[in-house]
């Protein structure tokens, strides 16, 4: 009886599992994306973001929603990511949106404009301001899903073949910059040059540019830039929290499943905060390498920095005169920059100012 009762209760439950496969099966579809990057392989940490959230997409998937991650160049060029994935040449890509603001300068502020939010204030704003539902209302209309997905947090200002002593030693000067900064930095004088990461050397080898920017201590020792230009200098005003992200062909972002888009926001999420730490933690490490081997570091002559606010906000009251989308965006970025600071220079400066002064007396 015992015997009959069990072989029972064994078919039940197989039948009850031959019911539930097709269930599971369908609540995971198989889904295979091509990712492309902005970035080269060579640099591991800003192209590695995106490495990361497929990987953890994949896991929580269980295999069945892939993303290959192709380097810059392999199927578009790294300037063309976000194109390419808004006309469905890919599924997604892995860039700054900041390359695209010369279609729109409302691109930008999904990266970072000069004198922006810092990295902690802009992941506040994104995820707490209601910030990626805003820029999704301007990156829909390209046909673009936006998700923040990496974050190199201030950058320095760049590598100078002779030094910059005042605001007259930026005229003329042919400069290597990315996104909405170069812009801004061209009505100081400078003659900006966009270039993508992987091409940025060979330009200042040869002369073809006197300085370039790209984005900190180790991605810039990586590149090699501290052997054709000797002077380092900060801070890099253009890039106070420059946020990297996923821009997924809207389509594709709505045939998937809820689930599917809730992995992919919580991975790109993850990743943002992984490659935050990357950096915090290789960055130390390589300035000392870059100082040991010659590199002079530099701040920039206060001029250059007032011009250049100057220059930034002036910039944006035109622009928002004839740009709602931008105006709107912008506005929402700086109310909470000014709330942000206000917070800010009572504990966290206090605080880092403190220790920092430890550091330099050696107590650390």
């Amino acid at each position: 009886m015992k015997r009959r009762n069990f072989l029972t209760t064994a078919a039940i439950g197989a039948a009850a599992t031959a019911v539930a496969a097709p269930a599971i099966a369908q609540a995971n579809p198989t889904v295979t994306w091509r990712v492309t990057s902005g970035f080269p392989k060579s640099l591991d940490t800003i192209y590695g973001a995106a490495e990361t959230m497929a990987k953890y997409v994949s896991e929580a998937t269980d295999g069945a929603f892939t993303m290959q991650v192709f380097p810059a160049g392999e199927l578009v060029p790294g300037l063309e990511a976000a194109e390419a994935a808004a006309t469905a040449s890919v599924e997604a890509a892995h860039t700054a949106a900041y390359y695209d603001w010369g279609k729109d300068p409302t691109n930008a502020l999904g990266t970072t404009v000069p004198f922006g939010l810092n990295y902690r204030q802009m992941n506040a704003w994104l995820y707490q301001g209601g910030g990626i539902d805003m820029l999704n209302e301007f990156y829909h209309t390209r046909n673009l899903h936006y998700l923040p997905c990496g974050n190199t947090g201030v950058q320095m200002g760049g590598w100078f073949r002779k030094e910059i002593a005042s605001l007259a030693d930026l005229q003329g000067l042919k400069m290597r910059i990315g996104g909405f900064g170069g812009s801004i930095i061209a009505k100081l004088g400078v003659v900006p040059q966009q270039i993508a990461g992987g091409d940025i050397y060979p330009s200042l080898e040869k002369g073809t540019i006197d300085a370039a920017e790209f984005v900190g201590p180790y991605d810039d020792e990586k590149l090699g830039f501290n052997k054709v230009a000797p002077y380092y200098y900060y801070p890099g005003w253009w890039e106070g929290g420059p946020t990297l992200s996923t821009m997924i062909n809207l389509d594709k972002w709505n045939e998937l499943t809820p689930a599917y888009q809730a992995i992919l926001k919580t991975a790109c999420e993850a990743a943002n905060s992984n490659m935050m730490a990357n950096y915090d933690w290789k960055n130390p490490t390589a300035l000392r390498s870059l100082v040991a081997g010659g590199a002079q570091l530099r701040p920039f002559p206060q001029d250059v920095m007032d011009a250049a606010y100057e220059a930034a906000t002036s910039t944006y009251a035109e622009i928002s005169a004839t740009n709602p989308a931008f105006k709107k965006i912008y506005d929402s970025q700086q109310a909470f920059k000014r709330e942000a600071y206000l917070w800010a220079q009572l504990a966290e400066y206090n605080y880092d100012t403190f220790m920092m002064v430890q550091q330099q007396a050696g107590k650390l």
